[in-house]
């Protein structure tokens, strides 16, 4: 049987979290990686770093703010898509598409919306339909498709330790879950939600409050698999561990295993990026070095 094993992770500014997301690259071994929050230019990327430790990327990153990447182990992610279609003044970096191994995999950061109401939170719900629109045909496109990344929506009370101290986020309000419902049913497969079914497992702490000393969590990081890639999940999960290290993000890494050995690898076109956008960032990893995994 062949695994793949995809997660996403948001890692809150990627210069000062490289330590840690070298160590969990080394440790956990995902075969891809979808990062959000990167918080840097393009040209500040630490791609040396990373093709290091085995991994081509691609990337869009944004000062300060926002920024998304796509790593594989061992080889070069061919991009598909740079920003989400729908709004040609959209300017943030929020979303990207590449092709590995034959699955497609869409990296997103949805925004934050607050405060809400507001223009924020106005731009969330407009970013979300978007992608509910870019979703369907992807849904659609008899490819293997998995959207990975922090969705900053909490689905239902039971993704949250307590929802009342969150009735006025932006992350609980009824038209952010509403949304997100739409999504699924297209027929998009919450690869948690499935694994767990009956069990609260947050993606996310924040650093107020002991909220991780006291497991007072919220799930916002999601992996959705189409029909073409849903029946080949084996396992889903939360390296819980990332987030007790020092100087952490406030995320996990989530992530999904596949079993891909009957998935016949069909070619994903690559498309060609819009004029106004910069040419994608990439570069070839060299063969990545089998390691033993650790107790």
């Amino acid at each position: 049987m062949s695994r793949f094993k995809i997660a996403t992770f948001n890692i809150n500014g990627i210069r000062t979290r490289l330590p840690a997301l070298l160590d969990w690259l080394a440790r956990e071994a995902p075969d891809v990686a979808c990062l959000q929050e990167l918080k840097t230019i393009d040209t500040a990327f630490p791609i040396d770093e990373i093709r290091a430790a085995g991994y081509g990327a691609i990337w869009h990153g944004q000062k300060s703010w926002n920024g998304v990447a796509i790593l594989a182990r061992g080889t070069d992610p061919i991009e598909a898509r740079r920003g989400l279609p729908g709004d040609e003044a959209d300017t943030h970096s929020r979303y990207l598409e590449a092709a590995i191994n034959g699955v497609l995999v869409a990296c997103l950061y949805l925004p934050n919306g607050n405060p809400q109401p507001g223009p924020k939170f106005d731009y969330k719900l407009a970013w979300f339909e978007r992608l509910i629109r870019h979703a369907q045909g992807l849904y659609d496109s008899g490819h293997p498709v998995v959207l990975a990344g922090d969705f900053n929506v909490v689905p239902t009370d039971e993704d949250i330790y307590n929802p009342r101290s969150w009735l006025k986020d932006a992350l609980l309000q009824p038209e952010s879950r509403e949304c997100y419902r739409r999504l699924l049913a297209q027929g998009w497969t919450d690869a948690l939600r499935t694994r767990y079914p009956d069990e609260r497992i947050y993606t996310f702490w924040d650093y107020f409050r002991q909220h991780w000393q006291t497991n007072s969590g919220l799930r916002i990081d999601h992996l959705l698999l189409n029909a073409e890639l849903a029946p080949r999940m084996v396992d889903a999960g939360v390296d819980k561990w990332v987030r007790g290290e020092a100087r952490a993000s406030d995320h996990a890494p989530t992530w999904i295993e596949l079993d891909l050995g009957e998935v016949p690898a069909k070619k994903v076109p690559a498309k060609k990026v819009a004029a106004k956008k910069a040419p994608a960032k990439t570069t070839k990893a060299p063969a990545a070095k089998r390691r033993a995994p650790r107790a």
